[in-house]
């Protein structure tokens, strides 16, 4: 049986399909979202869902990815890489195509580093939406 936040090894999770990273991924960044908007404020519901739902959306993490991308080491391109390239089983409503897939690659990042228990990269990547220091 898994444990909550069970580490999985490197090679294990470099070796999984990006679309079952992205899809951890996407999980992964919600959360991180959520948490970070209650820690920073005070907000109703109704808001946090709002901010959440702009930040976590295609676009808004194709936006991030265009900020971040160059912060990126080598592995971290490779797996963003086969996310943004991999074929999905699903389409965006409400963003290009060129968004999804950036959003899929970025996901796919999240999801590696989440898996591998990486925290500490999560929050230099996109703590703070990314912005530099």
């Amino acid at each position: 049986m898994v444990k909550f936040n069970e580490r999985m090894s490197e090679e294990r999770a470099k070796g999984m399909n990006a679309v079952v990273l992205a899809f951890i991924g996407d999980a992964a960044y919600s959360l991180y979202v959520r948490e970070s908007l209650v820690f920073a404020s005070d907000y109703k519901t109704g808001v946090l869902q709002k901010l959440s739902s702009e930040r976590v959306s295609a676009k808004g993490q194709a936006a991030l990815v265009e900020r971040i991308y160059e912060r990126l080491t080598e592995e971290e391109r490779e797996i963003f890489l086969r996310g943004r390239n991999a074929k999905k089983p699903t389409k965006s409503k409400n963003a290009t195509v060129a968004e999804y897939n950036l959003s899929t690659g970025f996901e796919a990042v999240i999801g590696y580093l989440y898996l591998t228990g990486n925290y500490g990269r999560m929050d230099e990547l996109i703590g703070g939406d990314g912005d530099e220091n």
